[in-house]
């Protein structure tokens, strides 16, 4: 299973990854400055436990429902394709918005998934958009630094993805 390898992977990654190294992998200015992996590597680094554990949760919540929906290979694709135009986009934000920040974590990938099933079960858009919202705004307000904009990015982009796909099909 795909999204048990995922999760496995990003659990590792954090085990054995020094938090000495983040600014290097993290997505932060440096991405312009040559960093390309940074686009990548972004998404296997999380801040802390909590983060990973819940990161984690919802990954594996929807990803398992996506892999079973998509099979392997397209799930695989619809995660990292969406990952990293989530990241690129985000990369723009703090490029002209906030050229301090580090980010990290799987949240936009993960919210690619959120917007692809959105865009499937459109009974559960409603509820998905109010979930992106609060993760993305209630750690604000509680004085947590999140990257609110990478979350908005990523469902949009699965969001996006999935009606692609879904004109695809209807052209075959």
């Amino acid at each position: 299973m795909i999204t048990l390898f995922l999760i496995f992977l990003n659990i590792i990654i954090y085990f054995i990854t020094p938090y000495s190294i983040y600014g290097l992998f993290g997505l932060n200015i440096l991405f312009f400055k040559g960093n390309y992996w940074q686009i990548l590597s972004s998404m296997f680094l999380h801040a802390g436990l909590t983060h990973l554990i819940l990161n984690m949760i919802v990954l594996f919540q929807f990803g398992s429902i996506l892999e079973k929906y998509l099979g392997k290979v397209y799930f695989l694709l619809i995660y990292f394709v969406g990952g990293i135009l989530c990241s690129l986009l985000s990369a723009v934000y703090i490029y002209f918005f906030d050229s301090s920040v580090n980010l990290i974590g799987a949240s936009g990938a993960i919210c690619v998934l959120m917007g692809y099933f959105a865009f499937l079960d459109r009974k559960s858009t409603l509820g998905i958009i109010i979930a992106i919202l609060l993760m993305s705004f209630i750690p604000l307000m509680m004085g947590v630094n999140i990257a609110w904009y990478g979350h908005i990015f990523g469902f949009i982009c699965g969001f996006i993805l999935a009606k692609i796909m879904s004109m695809k099909k209807r052209c075959l």
